[in-house]
């Protein structure tokens, strides 16, 4: 039995519970909140997006099935929260495209948690606009390294649909 696979018998044991969902957490916290955050690009609305993936997940583990590796399972709770986040968000606020890149732009600068240069700044800002699937497939190809075929478990995608789209998101930023 595998790490993923102990843990998910220790969570279906009343008195083991707790811990194993401690060690999940542990083991996955940061690179779900990365996920998460290159799509919101804000600290508290990721921290909020990452409370609901991790109660989300708190509720549905006993019924996950093993049919994909379980990190795929959680990165699929934790992109499906990101986009109907965003969805909500964008639904209230109707800004043009120039607009909210400068918005972003100046948020990233202002932001204490981002680190990254000028050509970040930009590239953050531009892959901001790509329609959120392009986005989530060029934020997990191009930042996270992820192959295709772990961004199809997450997506429930084809091979081929993701390639396509990381293709249009690469020419759209050039």
């Amino acid at each position: 039995m595998n790490k993923e696979e102990l843990i998910i018998n220790d969570f279906k044991q009343k008195n083991k519970k707790q811990k194993a969902f401690g060690t999940l957490v542990e083991l996955y916290q940061e690179r779900v909140y990365w996920q998460i955050r290159r799509m919101l690009h804000s600290h508290e609305d990721t921290n909020d997006v990452s409370q609901e993936v991790w109660v989300k997940l708190w509720h549905s583990l006993e019924n996950f099935r093993g049919d994909s590796a379980l990190y795929s399972y959680i990165y699929r709770i934790a992109f499906n929260e990101t986009l109907m986040f965003i969805k909500k968000r964008d639904k209230h606020i109707k800004i043009n495209a120039e607009y909210k890149e400068a918005l972003l732009e100046n948020f990233l600068r202002s932001d204490p948690y981002f680190d990254g240069d000028e050509t970040m700044i930009k590239l953050k800002s531009i892959v901001s606009l790509l329609p959120l699937k392009q986005q989530a497939v060029f934020n997990m190809k191009y930042f996270e390294g992820l192959r295709y075929e772990e961004i199809s478990e997450v997506m429930q995608t084809s091979v081929g649909a993701l390639k396509a789209s990381y293709h249009h998101a690469r020419k759209k930023i050039e």
